[in-house]
């Protein structure tokens, strides 16, 4: 099962989804051995709880896998998703390792976008 959700992954590298997520364009010897963030969702935002309030949009983040965070309202200004940074992989510990790239996640403490550096995951 384990390797049927690697081939998954790295099967789904097609540049669609590397350019629905902001992502750029990345060579196949980038793509190789990665874990690939999944498509965007489309979320509707629901009204408002209250007059003032703002939307948080949804996105994907690494938790030992992609995990779908979906959208929320907060009582305060949310600013854009910052661009992606682009970051040039170290070389794996092993070479049966695989990357994660960089994203943004939205930090309801920070009040805003914090970037979750790539790393390579077992």
């Amino acid at each position: 099962m384990k390797e049927l959700s690697r081939r998954w992954f790295v099967g789904a590298a097609g540049a669609g989804l590397v350019a629905a997520c902001g992502l750029g364009t990345a060579s196949a010897a980038q793509v190789f051995g990665e874990f690939v963030m999944p498509g965007l969702r489309v979320e509707v935002a629901p009204p408002p709880p209250r007059p003032g309030w703002h939307w948080v949009p949804g996105h994907w983040m690494w938790r030992g896998g992609w995990v779908w965070n979906p959208g929320h309202y907060v009582a305060y200004a949310v600013p854009p998703m910052p661009p992606v940074i682009v970051e040039t992989p170290p070389p794996p510990r092993r070479p049966s390792w695989h990357w994660v790239r960089g994203h943004w996640v939205w930090s309801d403490r920070a009040r805003n976008w914090v970037w979750n550096s790539g790393h390579w995951v077992p």
